[in-house]
């Protein structure tokens, strides 16, 4: 422009920036050759800053333009920055699962500098839910477990689906209902002593059979591999007839009810103190969740028992724990039922303690596997 003016060059031009601000970049210096299009100085106000944040999957639909938020930054710590979201990303992160949200932020005195990393808090609209402390769940990383409270010292991992998430609690969609009792802490603790527990158990039982230094290399159904050299002496009646492809094995020798191959034990008889106990369950397959326990009970000459009184105590277990017990009912010929409360897939323990008149107390243990779902 001043060229076509004055039709002459001016060795020194000045060039005003468009908005006022701070020096960010700077690309201009002495004896630089300058074209149309080069950028000389990045010059940016600070006065209001972006931030971008990743929101998961899950909690997207709590995000509205205009919500209100609040940063908190290392830089500054106890101090709180507020903002609202301006802009919400129309792409999803598919490996990460999340979506990028826009804040504007006031900057007063330029305390906030690009780059900085914060931890951003969205405030929702309040709304009646059930929530828990975040400290009460436990994540296994195949699902998320709380332990409720069963009364009497006793405790119970149960599978809970997770909401929202706030910054000391979380929301509970299934799983749980207003007013259960739940444990809020050493949660960690709990659920490793329940595995060491059950490891511990299946060892010592292992062990009391002759199976002490054996290896599974593969189960399949109607097949288990990896059994050559199995000390067998110690199996009789443990309920192993009608196992399949068990036929010809070491030390199998005067073995009842091997012949048959096709049928599934489901039910375990045992004869202690002249009587006769046998227990099973319904479903046959036991699942996570109520599970009816049948006790079917009588004398030595196959006559009901009718005036027992039937405990039944069932556990994982839990060391240092009193376990869940249900107070079985006669219905009838000497059927004594009760439902138990099985919170996870995995080894269960159920004894059942009985008081005849007229005879000592008996407590026999019997071990179930229950599998995952049915909640």
């Amino acid at each position: 422009v001043t060229l076509e003016r004055r039709g002459k060059a001016e060795p020194v031009l000045t060039v005003y920036a468009p908005s006022s601000g701070i020096v960010l970049k700077r690309e201009a210096v002495p004896g630089k050759y300058v074209e149309p299009g080069t950028t000389l100085y990045e010059v940016a106000d600070l006065s209001t800053v972006w931030i971008s944040a990743d929101i998961y999957e899950s909690e997207v639909a709590a995000v509205k333009l205009n919500q209100p938020a609040s940063v908190t930054f290392a830089a500054y710590p106890g101090e709180t920055f507020l903002g609202t979201v301006s802009y919400v990303y129309p792409t999803l992160n598919a490996e990460a699962r999340t979506v990028r949200v826009r804040l504007e932020l006031p900057n007063p005195g330029v305390k906030l500098k690009p780059g900085m990393y914060g931890n951003v808090t969205l405030q929702t609209d309040a709304v009646n839910t059930l929530v828990v402390p975040k400290e009460a769940v436990l994540d296994t990383g195949l699902r998320q477990l709380v332990f409720l409270d069963r009364g009497e010292g006793a405790y119970m991992p149960y599978p809970v689906k997770l909401g929202r998430r706030s910054q000391d609690s979380v929301e509970v969609l299934e799983g749980l209902k207003e007013g259960d009792r739940i444990v809020t802490s050493a949660n960690f603790l709990l659920d490793a002593e329940s595995k060491l527990a059950s490891t511990s158990s299946m060892q010592a039982m292992m062990g009391r059979i002759g199976m002490g230094d054996w290896q599974m290399r593969g189960a399949h159904e109607g097949k288990m591999e990896g059994m050559e050299g199995m000390d067998m002496a110690n199996m009789k009646g443990m309920g192993m007839e009608g196992m399949k492809g068990m036929e010809g094995m070491k030390g199998m020798e005067g073995m009842q009810g091997m012949g048959d191959t096709k049928k599934i034990v489901v039910a375990e008889a045992r004869q202690v103190a002249g009587l006769a106990l046998m227990l099973n369950t319904v479903p046959e397959k036991p699942k996570a969740g109520n599970v009816l326990l049948k006790l079917t009970l009588t004398d030595q000459v196959g006559k009901p028992v009718t005036n027992a009184r039937v405990v039944f105590v069932y556990s994982m277990p839990m060391p240092g724990m009193i376990d869940p017990k249900v107070t079985a009912r006669h219905t009838k010929d000497g059927l004594y039922e009760g439902t138990a409360l099985f919170g996870m897939g995995g080894t269960w323990v159920v004894t059942v303690n009985m008081t005849v008149p007229g005879r000592p107390p008996i407590a026999e243990k019997f071990q179930f596997s229950v599998a995952e779902g049915g909640l």
